[in-house]
């Protein structure tokens, strides 16, 4: 690695945990390594954005140590429930912890791994990631940054030349090693693991180190209720912004809630195109207990989650009153969210809250598409080409402030930036049959430019 910047600042905060949380692994020997996407935006953050493409592969397909920061990968270990069903078996099955960082706001960062290979976790599986799924995970990453969802962001994606044979679509297929830079892999399901075992000294070492490292606080004797309310306050407002973006993660298992809030492991993903709250993300989901609708009861389960895992160290009175904080949490992140797309600024709670139901009434009224609505009514003004069903919606927003104007180019365009699953599939076409990567590209390049409007 050439010499580092002064933004760059690793970290170990990891190591103060001990093995008893994570397994060291070696990363799988690739037989090539291809560079298909660096995200230098993302790079510039944490000061590794001047890295030559050699460096860069050296470090994200090779796996080379990141100076300072950890000196072998580490699959960390969790359980979870998984469609409601308790998992001991689970962990980092294709992928590993690889660096720790500052990014330039202070955060401790993450740099962890998909597709890089079998862990003692992987049970039955090869570890790797299909060349599409990397695709998949940089178009949902990207797309919720710029709807203002707190996200892992895709750091990079590496081609990486085996053949792999998936059941659940054509094979053999191309393969590849992604990276992904997020806040932090302390999960709901890490905590349950400790739950499991009853290991309380454990736990009282991990809620010390989630509250020191991400919240900047001491634990104390009420470390584990502050958790909670850290935990039950973010995931609300995650709830909140997966449904003003209209996205379906697909699979909320507590071992895929970050205990920071942050948003991650994009599988089965889907943009809704309507307001239809039974609408499903996974083929697999057959009872739609992860639909569009049922997001917030789902993430709000994964936390009651956490709250019975704290039992091991807690008592339950305060741990039930935090978890019932949960709604009142939610309403006004959902407000706030919608007001925020819609480019308006917030007025007070009961006519915020009216915003918010007369739109999603005047949505699910005239079965309109989510991302035509909320681009033809930025700043406030809903037009009459939206239809008599927002109605409702028009008079109400005629109290509101714009926060922003229509200046910006992105909506001098005919159409919204949207990522339904037609589009993802003719960027993966293009790619799977002509190795053309210019459609992904000008694709980040239209994402970007919406989120820049959005602002």
């Amino acid at each position: 690695m050439a010499a580092s910047s002064q933004a760059y600042r690793p970290e170990r905060a990891i190591l103060e945990l001990g093995d008893g949380f994570y397994d060291p692994v070696a990363a799988a020997d690739f037989p090539e390594t291809k560079l298909r996407f660096r995200n230098d935006r993302a790079a510039a953050q944490i000061g590794l954005d001047a890295l030559s493409d050699t460096d860069w592969l050296a470090h994200f397909g090779r796996f080379q140590p990141l100076p300072g920061s950890l000196d072998q990968p580490l699959a960390l270990r969790y359980h979870g429930h998984q469609f409601r069903v308790y998992n001991p078996d689970i962990g980092d099955g294709r992928g590993f912890l690889f660096a720790q960082l500052r990014d330039d706001r202070g955060r401790l960062m993450d740099l962890a791994t998909k597709g890089s290979g079998q862990t003692p976790w992987s049970r039955f599986g090869d570890g790797r990631l299909t060349l599409k799924g990397g695709v998949r995970e940089i178009l949902a990453t990207e797309m919720l940054e710029a709807l203002g969802v707190e996200t892992s962001r895709t750091f990079s994606l590496i081609e990486t030349g085996e053949a792999l044979e998936r059941g659940d679509e054509p094979s053999p297929t191309r393969s590849a090693v992604m990276v992904r830079l997020s806040h932090g892999h302390i999960r709901i399901g890490t905590f349950q693991r400790l739950a499991y075992h009853r290991d309380a000294e454990n736990m009282q070492r991990l809620i010390a180190y989630v509250l020191r490292h991400y919240f900047g606080e001491e634990a104390g004797e009420d470390g584990a209720v502050r958790l909670l309310d850290h935990v039950v306050r973010g995931t609300a407002k995650l709830a909140a912004s997966y449904m003003a973006a209209g996205f379906v993660h697909g699979v909320l298992n507590s071992d895929n809630i970050n205990v920071t809030a942050e948003s991650f492991d994009y599988g089965p993903w889907r943009f809704a195109p309507t307001w239809d709250p039974g609408f499903t993300a996974a083929y697999f989901d057959h009872a739609g207990l992860y639909a569009f609708g049922r997001q917030p009861e789902a993430i709000h389960w994964d936390a009651m989650q956490l709250a019975v895992a704290l039992r091991a160290v807690s008592e339950a009175p305060p741990l039930i009153a935090v978890l019932d904080t949960f709604g009142e949490h939610y309403q006004p992140a959902v407000s706030n969210t919608v007001l925020w797309r819609l480019g308006v600024r917030p007025r007070d709670p009961e006519s915020d809250r009216a915003v918010v139901q007369a739109v999603e009434r005047g949505l699910r009224g005239e079965t309109a598409s989510i991302d035509r609505f909320f681009f033809d009514s930025f700043g406030g003004q809903v037009p009459e080409s939206q239809g008599a069903a927002f109605d409702e919606a028009r008079t109400i927003l005629a109290a509101y402030q714009p926060r922003a104007d229509r200046s910006h180019r992105y909506w001098h365009g005919d159409a919204p930036c949207s990522m339904l699953i037609d589009e993802v599939e003719a960027i993966w076409a293009a790619i799977d049959r002509d190795d053309d990567w210019a459609p992904l590209e000008a694709k980040v390049a239209a994402i970007r430019n919406m989120g820049e409007a959005l602002g």
